[in-house]
């Protein structure tokens, strides 16, 4: 067994290297400033508030009709108050930066408790929402066995659940707090939605690894999206001085009741998908697609190499198939897992 291990002598000069390293580049340090949000207050904030959102499902379990009550007048007091001395960081951190976007111009503690309490006030609506979410995607899925399964299993629920909870944050100005909660549910689920994207009702995310849905996004109603899907920008403005431009719209539209199939990438603020339309897996779009359209792609030739390294002829390929028994398909279908 080697003996413990001590730096001795050498600590000073570490000490010093490292100390001049924060000085030199003062973009990775937080020193000398006093205010900024807690990463892990806000993420256990965001899961006290997903069982104040799913009551029963998440947290406590075993509830009735008597306690409930109870419940939520235990819970929701340590939400406000976890809220608003957070939303209070974040304000105070952005009046010490320069960096507020807000027009309220009344003090940090006046703005932070009128925003915690509009976002508490929006716990109500933003259950409705997510209850056409969960709708959604049991009707979109036929491997949900129920709507409990959905709550409990299903990551583009809690990616949309997290979504709708910083979206509020991101419509009260309050900086950091929405994109920490929005970085974490991608941490979760493999999903990336900027708190700032527009989602209307009954949304549902198939498998989610892989989507990404950019800040300036448009999204109507009972639109459905697969894995790998990225809803982006198709470039980025710039001002005189060649610095890009912000909030600005960079991402595209999509109307209702669209379907993004896997791998699917759509960019570009001028972008629409029409009504009704479905875009295909690993289709491209840089364009506005009109309503009720199918947007595919030609398939690439097919080609055969045997095991020797011979390619096969076309011509052998096809009399292969017409050789071939026939099939009870038709047609390929739209999707398939």
């Amino acid at each position: 067994m080697p003996e413990d291990f001590i730096i001795g002598a050498k600590l000073s000069e570490l000490v010093d290297g490292v100390v001049a390293s924060y000085k030199h580049d003062p973009r990775t340090q937080h020193i000398g400033k006093l205010y900024l949000p807690s990463r892990d207050e806000i993420i256990q904030l965001v899961r006290d508030l997903l069982e104040l959102l799913y009551p029963g499902f998440i947290g406590r379990q075993h509830l009735t009709d008597h306690n409930v009550a109870f419940h939520v007048g235990d819970l929701l007091p340590r939400i406000g108050e976890t809220a608003f001395k957070q939303v209070y960081q974040c304000m105070l951190y952005a009046d010490e930066t320069g960096s507020s976007e807000s027009a309220d111009t009344g003090s940090p503690d006046d703005r932070a408790r009128k925003a915690t309490i509009a976002f508490l006030e929006s716990i109500p609506s933003i259950r409705e929402r997510l209850a056409g979410d969960v709708q959604a995607s049991y009707d979109g899925d036929p491997a949900a066995l129920n709507t409990d399964e959905i709550i409990l299993a299903y990551p583009g629920l809690l990616a949309i659940s997290i979504h709708r909870l910083a979206h509020k944050l991101y419509e009260l100005d309050v900086p950091l707090m929405a994109r920490i909660m929005a970085e974490w549910a991608h941490n979760q689920t493999g999903v990336d939605i900027h708190p700032g994207a527009k989602i209307g009702r009954n949304f549902f995310i198939d498998h989610g690894t892989g989507v990404v849905i950019g800040e300036t996004t448009d999204i109507g109603d009972f639109v459905k999206v697969y894995q790998g899907v990225t809803l982006g920008a198709l470039s980025f403005p710039k001002d005189e001085r060649g610095r890009v431009i912000r909030r600005v719209k960079r991402h595209p539209t999509v109307c209702d009741r669209v379907t993004l199939y896997a791998n699917a990438i759509v960019l570009g603020g001028e972008t629409v998908i029409g009504e009704n339309s479905v875009v295909g897996g690993s289709v491209f779009v840089t364009s506005s697609v009109p309503p009720d359209s199918v947007v595919t792609f030609k398939p690439p030739e097919l080609r055969l190499r045997s095991r020797t390294g011979e390619i096969a002829p076309a011509e052998e390929l096809a009399k292969k198939a017409e050789e071939a028994p026939p099939s009870d398909v038709t047609e390929m279908p739209d999707y398939m897992i």
